[in-house]
């Protein structure tokens, strides 16, 4: 092994301790709580039979019972709690950009950790898809704790594949792989082409929600002179004065129009957009949402 090779491993094995000790505080602090009120599993469990109380809904009488031993009794059900969970993550090479402490790799990974520790503290089941300009790699869902150390190992060591990003081959694998509904967390940059028809196909079979990474030196251009730019997805390179503020401000303005698309493309297709930046705390977003989940099944 070089010691290149090695001092990469030992970096990727530090940086995964660390997500698993956040997410885990995090999770034991009340967010696996809130993900087991906001999701639920495929239907309903039959428990008991008891008799019919004043009160009780004549709809949940179980009249063949009732006919055989003369008095009403009804059935009593309980919702079937476990489910798989698939973790649908961007590795093309813009998500390693970061200004700031995280790379928007290294968010992705954090957020997916949390996902993945709470709904194993669930006894749901995990699986991972990792996408760049294909399918880079696909776990079948598993439980356990290692499942989830696995899954923040491999967000971090995956390298991009093709040159062109997509998440179309990602969903359609998704389709392949999981048969029954699914809660299905697509966490991404988005800077690629969404298409309509491979979305709408997904999350008409599954509940799937979208997480957006972000960088706030992607967000507004600094002033910080000229720079040498490259594209991470073509390679290619372009000079720019930052200290300009016409061009600052044109991109502002574009970016704008850029984030006002991806907004419109997921409300049209009724998918829940999270938004969490590498410069800020994820978790009240994480909240709120879980609390809008709950409102939503109240």
């Amino acid at each position: 092994m070089k010691p290149d090779d090695e001092a990469e491993i030992q970096a990727i094995i530090k940086k995964v301790r660390r997500i698993e000790l956040k997410t885990r505080g995090l999770v034991n602090g009340g967010i696996a709580g809130r993900y087991h009120s906001s999701f639920k599993g495929e239907g309903l469990d039959f428990e008991d039979l008891r008799e019919y109380q004043h009160g009780d809904e004549v709809r949940s009488i179980d009249w063949n019972v009732t006919a055989r031993i003369g008095t009403p009794f009804i059935k009593n059900f309980s919702e079937e709690r476990e489910m798989s969970v698939f973790l649908i993550v961007d590795v093309s090479d813009s998500m390693d950009f970061g200004s700031v402490e995280l790379s928007k790799r290294e968010l992705a990974a954090e957020i997916a950790a949390v996902f993945a520790f709470s709904a194993i503290q669930n006894r749901d089941k995990v699986g991972l898809i990792l996408f760049s300009g294909d399918v880079n790699l696909c776990l079948p869902p598993r439980g356990g704790p290692g499942q989830g150390l696995r899954i923040i190992r491999e967000i971090l060591h995956q390298r991009s594949e093709g040159t062109v990003t997509t998440a179309t081959h990602a969903l359609r694998s998704l389709s392949n792989v999981a048969r029954r509904r699914a809660l299905a967390i697509l966490i991404s940059d988005f800077l690629f082409e969404l298409r309509s028809e491979t979305v709408r196909s997904a999350s008409a079979r599954h509940d799937l929600v979208a997480v957006q990474v972000s960088d706030p030196a992607e967000r507004e251009l600094p002033a910080a002179g000229w720079l040498n730019l490259r594209d991470p997805e073509t390679g290619q390179h372009r000079e720019i004065n930052t200290s300009d503020r016409a061009l600052r401000q044109a991109y502002a303005t574009e970016r704008q129009r850029w984030q006002s698309d991806v907004d419109v493309f997921f409300r049209r297709h009724a998918i829940d957009l999270l938004k969490a930046g590498t410069e800020s705390d994820y978790l009240p977003a994480l909240r709120s949402f879980f609390r809008r989940r709950v409102a939503a099944r109240s």
